[in-house]
């Protein structure tokens, strides 16, 4: 299942989560974004229930794009226990990103 966040979700839905969290910032008119959806929609699918996928659209979320200082989208930035562990930007083969949400299990 794949999560919509916004500042008002983010809180609870990434800070607090009890699994690693991928946050996709992206954009409508983003060709990279529009690149790595299938991937992120099968990273999804793939770790439903050990690690939570969902997106945050930066253009309507600017105060969370603002917060974690994204400059380029697609950016990928992975939580573990409520902190920020590491950050991804650009579109990605679907075997690095798996193997970056790898190493939060």
């Amino acid at each position: 299942m794949e999560y919509k966040f916004t500042t008002a979700n983010f809180e609870e839905e990434v800070i607090k989560s009890d699994i690693p969290v991928l946050v996709d910032f992206y954009a409508d008119w983003c060709g990279p974004c529009k690149m790595m959806m299938p991937i992120v929609d099968k990273m999804a699918e793939k770790y439903d229930g050990k690690i939570k996928v969902g997106k945050v659209n930066s253009d309507e979320e600017n105060q969370l794009a603002a917060k974690y200082n994204i400059m380029s989208i697609p950016s990928f930035l992975l939580f573990k226990n409520g902190e920020l562990v590491d950050t991804l930007t650009g579109a990605m083969p679907a075997d690095t990103l798996a193997s970056k949400l790898d190493s939060l299990l």
